[in-house]
C-alpha cells in the first residue's frame, strides 16, 4: 500500500483519480482550497486538507509530515478564455505554485510527481493525430503556463533528482460508472455537460461555435477520453516513474467526434432534443484535435475501457440526471477536513 498526495483532488479529474487510488488500496491525502473543487467529491476514505497552494509554509508542513510516495498535481487554473483576460494570474498560479510544490516535495524526500497537463500545449497542430513529438506552440496563457511548468519541473529532474511525468490530455468527459462522482463546474464550459444540461432543461440552448469548418459536417472535431480511463492513466504513469526520470504522454481515445455527433449522442442517450444556437467560430479553435495514444499504450499497457461515445455520454447523463444541481455546496468544514498546524520556525 502506498500513500499519495493529490492536489486538486476535490475537482473533476482529481476526484476520479482519488477514487481509483482508494479502490486500489492506497492511502490518499487530498490538498484542495475548494475554490473550484467540491468537498462532497472527496470520498470519505480520503483525508481532506483545505489549503491554498500559495500558502507555502502550510504546504511544506503537509509534505514534511506526510511521508508520501508520490504526488498527483491537478490543482490549477484551467479556463482558456479567462487566461486571455488574466494572463499574469495564470502564470503566477500555474507556474509558481507547481514549482514551489516540487521544491517542497524534494525537500521532504518525495521525488515522484505526475502533472495534469493539457493538449493546449500544441496550439494549432501541424498534423493529426497529435503525438508527443508534435511541435509545441500554445496559443493561450493557459497553455503557455502548463508548458512553463513542465520546463521548470525538468530542471528539478536534472538538478534535484525529481522524477516527473506530464499527462497532456485532451477532452476529459463522462462520469464514474458507479454514479459516485461526476462533472460539476461553475461556469461550465465543456461541450458534453452543456449539451446534457440543454437537453434536461437545466441550462440555456447549446451554442455551436462554428459550422463552417473543413470537416464532414462543418463542426469542430475533438478527442474525448472518459474520466475513469484518464484516472487509470495517471496511476499507470506514476508506476513508470520507478523506471524513468521523466516522461510525457498524450492521453486521448485516439478517435475524433464532431460537435454535431456529440449532440446526436446526447439526444440518443437522453431521448430528448438538444436546443441549439449556431454561433461564429471562436478565435484560435482548430478544426480537428485528436490524440495519438500509442506511446501510452506501449509503455504502460493502458487501454480506454469506456471509450465508446455513447458510453461516455451515458455516464455523464446518468450522473447529471441524478444530481441536477451538482454536488452540494458545503462550505462548513466537517470533522474529516483538517487544518495542518505549521511548526514554529517554519
Amino acid at each position: 500500500m502506498a500513500r499519495y498526495l493529490v492536489t486538486g483532488g476535490a475537482g473533476y479529474v482529481g476526484s476520479h483519480t482519488v477514487l481509483a487510488l482508494l479502490e486500489r488500496g492506497d492511502e490518499v491525502v487530498v490538498l484542495d482550497d475548494l475554490r473550484q473543487g467540491h468537498r462532497a467529491a472527496v470520498p470519505e476514505e480520503a483525508e481532506l486538507v483545505e489549503i491554498d497552494l500559495a500558502d507555502r509554509d502550510r504546504v511544506r508542513a503537509v509534505l514534511q509530515a506526510g511521508r508520501f510516495d508520490g504526488i498527483f498535481h491537478f490543482a490549477a487554473l484551467s479556463l482558456v478564455a479567462e487566461s486571455m483576460r488574466e494572463p499574469l494570474r495564470y502564470m503566477a498560479e500555474n507556474v509558481g505554485n507547481t514549482l514551489w510544490l516540487a521544491e517542497a516535495a524534494v525537500r521532504a524526500g518525495c521525488r515522484r510527481l505526475v502533472l495534469s497537463s493539457t493538449a493546449a500545449l500544441f496550439g494549432v497542430p501541424e498534423r493529426i493525430p497529435i503525438d508527443e513529438e508534435s511541435r509545441l506552440g500554445p496559443v493561450s496563457p493557459y497553455g503557455e503556463s502548463k508548458l512553463m511548468a513542465e520546463r521548470g519541473l525538468e530542471w528539478a529532474v536534472r538538478l534535484h533528482g525529481l522524477r516527473f511525468a506530464s499527462l497532456r490530455y485532451f477532452n476529459a468527459a463522462g462520469a464514474d460508472p458507479g454514479g459516485r462522482l461526476g462533472e460539476d463546474h461553475d461556469p461550465e464550459t465543456h461541450l458534453i455537460p452543456n449539451a446534457i444540461n440543454a437537453a434536461l432543461g437545466l441550462g440555456p440552448p447549446l451554442v455551436i461555435f462554428g459550422t463552417d469548418y473543413d470537416t464532414p459536417d462543418g463542426t469542430a472535431i475533438r478527442d474525448y477520453v472518459h474520466v475513469t480511463d484518464l484516472a487509470d492513466a495517471h496511476l499507470r504513469v506514476m508506476g513508470r516513474l520507478g523506471m524513468e526520470a521523466s516522461c510525457r504522454y498524450n492521453v486521448g481515445s485516439g478517435m475524433g467526434h464532431s460537435v454535431r455527433e456529440i449532440v446526436a449522442a446526447v439526444e440518443r442517450v437522453s431521448g430528448a432534443p438538444v436546443p441549439l444556437v449556431e454561433g461564429p467560430r471562436r478565435p484560435g479553435d482548430p478544426p480537428v484535435l485528436v490524440a495519438s495514444n500509442a506511446r501510452l499504450r506501449r509503455d504502460t499497457g493502458w487501454r480506454p475501457h469506456h471509450g465508446e461515445l455513447d458510453r461516455i455520454v451515458g455516464t455523464a447523463f446518468a450522473w447529471r440526471r441524478a444530481h441536477p444541481t451538482g454536488f452540494p455546496r458545503i462550505r462548513a468544514a466537517p470533522e474529516r477536513a483538517r487544518r495542518v498546524p505549521v511548526p514554529l520556525g517554519v
